[in-house]
């Protein structure tokens, strides 16, 4: 969970124009969520079943209605600066389009309004041939900004890339790296994203990301390629690219 006090500090450490994109708390995004990581005060509310991690569904209500108003709370000074771009809800890859994960993910889309709300699908069922379109139709009708995904080829577990805009006012392309090999069973995040984009790919990438920055107020390009420096240095040639 963030807190209230580091993000008064982020207001306070960055430039005016500066924007924080924050992830949901991994619990609202369907991860197993350990009871360390609830606030300290909350975990002798939660159920003693023996399980070391709990999901959304194994926490009474009057607990995740007091994780979403912290969760509101601890944002609040960014909203209040106006640093505060969109919350990023990168769900879960085994959160299928079946209805009891379709019913969470609009309750998480209800539970956001009025901030601006992303939503990444890491599971491929949303975003294949006969899903994509109610997928982006559901993003459109709640105001979401559908996240953009560049990953591997040729992996099973990833979501289809769909160069799309389902908000006016934001559209994301969050770059993962494509490294097959890693993508899979890595044991830390840096491991599983080393890659480092060739110019000539983030070339090939600029045109899409201009089609779909003219559709929307401002366009965010995230790397999240976070193996040593790979993601600055991909960033610069990016920016370079598209001056």
């Amino acid at each position: 969970m963030p807190s209230a006090s580091n993000s008064a500090l982020w207001v306070e450490r960055t430039p005016g124009g500066f924007t924080f994109n924050m992830k949901a708390f991994r619990l609202f995004t369907g991860h197993q969520t350990e009871r360390k990581f609830f606030p300290k005060d909350l975990q002798s509310e939660l159920p003693q079943t023996g399980k070391a991690s709990l999901y959304y569904r194994d926490v009474p209500a009057p607990v995740i209605e007091e994780m979403w108003a912290r969760y509101f709370e601890a944002i609040e000074p960014l909203r209040v600066a106006g640093k505060l771009g969109a919350v990023l809800f990168q769900f879960a890859p085994w959160m299928t389009s079946e209805p009891k994960n379709r019913a969470h993910v609009e309750h998480c889309a209800k539970r956001m309004h009025p901030y601006l709300t992303a939503f990444e699908f890491r599971n491929k069922s949303w975003l294949d041939e006969r899903h994509s379109q109610s997928t982006l139709d559901f993003e459109r009708e709640h105001g979401i900004v559908h996240v953009i995904m560049d990953a591997p080829e040729g992996v099973s577990n990833r979501a289809h890339t769909v160069w799309d805009v389902t908000s006016p006012e934001l559209a994301i392309v969050r770059l993962h790296g494509r490294n097959a090999e890693t993508w899979s069973g890595s044991s830390s995040a840096a491991e599983r994203f080393n890659y480092d984009y060739s110019d000539a790919e983030l070339c090939e990438l600029s045109g899409p990301v201009r089609e779909v920055a003219a559709r929307a107020g401002q366009a965010h390009v995230i790397f999240n390629n976070c193996y040593e420096d790979a993601a600055q240095r991909n960033a610069l040639t990016m920016m370079n690219t598209l001056k």
